[in-house]
């Protein structure tokens, strides 16, 4: 258990059932991280949350999907431009300043624009989370 404060961008949060809240080992930025989370977590199921900080320069090159729940994009700084395929076949395109989020709701592939640096919060249902090239 960790009783010192901890940088969110290099240790993102697992909620877990039971009202559990876990630091996770250093994040590598790497897809594999993300298996492992999974691998580590499955068995709380859908009911389990990733909490993570990103700081983006550049605009996402992917689109990504997570079928089993919402998730939460909270802007914390700079300003995002978010873009949404709905489950009904809707686009809709969110520009989200500082302080402010939206939901993606699940099903909902999603990608980003970022035109100066930003940084957003996200709090992620990941199982089954799928990506396609944008």
């Amino acid at each position: 258990m960790n009783t010192g404060s901890m940088e969110i961008s290099k240790h993102p949060i697992h909620l877990g059932l039971g009202a559990t809240a876990e630091t996770e080992p250093l994040f590598t930025g790497e897809m594999s991280w993300y298996g492992d989370y999974v691998a580590r977590h499955s068995s709380d199921g859908v009911d389990a949350r990733l909490v993570t900080m990103h700081t983006f320069t550049e605009s996402w090159d992917v689109w990504e999907m997570h079928p089993s729940g919402s998730e939460v994009v909270l802007c914390t700084t700079g300003e995002i431009t978010l873009h949404q395929e709905k489950v009904d076949g809707t686009n809709v395109t969110v520009t989200i300043p500082a302080g402010e989020y939206i939901v993606n709701e699940p099903g909902t592939w999603h990608t980003a624009d970022v035109h100066a640096p930003v940084t957003a919060l996200f709090i992620t249902a990941g199982l089954g989370t799928e990506h396609r090239p944008r």
